[in-house]
């Protein structure tokens, strides 16, 4: 840690509480500097742990601000992860109670489903190959629990990378002779198109992001494991939600992932 422990713990109760109240709370800025990863990760583990002891199970992780655009507008030359939690995975046409979110944004993404765990030290990208049982479509509602997304690279870190919701699609592909990195991708809100892109934006390819998610969590001393979903990286913008609103994503060979939000 490269402050002192009580700014650290401060920092994880005020997110903790934004996140049990559901109310938004300024960032943490004042308490670490908006640039220390490490600090903004134990902040991270600690609400995790939380999370953990009310009985809740990890069944993933998310990779945000893996596009350079993003990198850019937060100072930072590299993505960042978070935790999924299995009751925050929903299914293909699901309808998402808007009630359970903060701020919520969404974005199309691949996700890989893990057959077989990865604890190599040092992972790379053909252990990811043999690992990943699946290939599928997803939308990830993003969450800030900061107060108008008013945040730098610790803030969205110590935040559990906004991680909130996942929607996962109906056609699991195997990614074998799949080129992720050229599939097109469109997001449509309500009917119109809001966002476009291709595979290949998540650090030129979902599998290098996912490596990169790999080596990190063996870093952390925290291996993948069987079944646990990743999601790669946003292909696009992140769009703005609202009540009533449908969002369906198309990703070429991978078909189509829906969801709607609650009015």
């Amino acid at each position: 840690m490269t402050v002192a422990e009580p700014a650290i713990h401060r920092a994880a109760d005020r997110l903790w509480e934004a996140d049990q109240t559901l109310v938004p709370c300024p960032p943490i800025r004042d308490l670490i500097e908006e640039q220390d990863v490490e600090s903004a990760y134990a902040i991270q583990r600690i609400n995790i742990d939380r999370q953990l002891a009310l009985g809740r199970r990890i069944s993933g992780w998310k990779i945000g601000i893996t596009s350079r655009a993003a990198q850019q507008q937060l100072g930072v030359d590299m993505p960042n992860c978070g935790a999924l939690f299995a009751d925050t995975e929903y299914g293909h046409g699901s309808t998402i109670p808007f009630s359970r979110t903060m701020q919520p944004r969404v974005e199309a993404e691949i996700a890989l489903v893990l057959g077989e765990d990865i604890d190599q030290e040092f992972p790379t990208i053909s252990d990811v190959v043999r690992a990943t049982s699946f290939v599928i479509a997803s939308l990830e509602v993003v969450g800030c629990r900061l107060k108008d997304w008013d945040i730098r690279i610790a803030d969205i870190v110590a935040d559990n990378s906004a991680a909130s919701l996942y929607v996962l699609g109906s056609t699991p592909r195997s990614l074998i002779g799949m080129d992720m990195a050229s599939a097109a991708m469109t997001m449509r809100r309500n009917g119109k198109l809001a966002a476009a892109s291709h595979g290949s934006d998540p650090l030129g390819h979902p599998l290098t992001s996912a490596a990169w998610l790999a080596r990190t969590l063996a870093g952390f001393g925290a291996p993948l494991r069987a079944g646990d979903t990743i999601l790669t990286g946003a292909l696009g913008p992140i769009v703005e939600a609202h009540p009533g609103d449908k969002f369906e994503a198309a990703i070429e060979g991978l078909g189509t992932v829906t969801a709607v939000f609650s009015k």
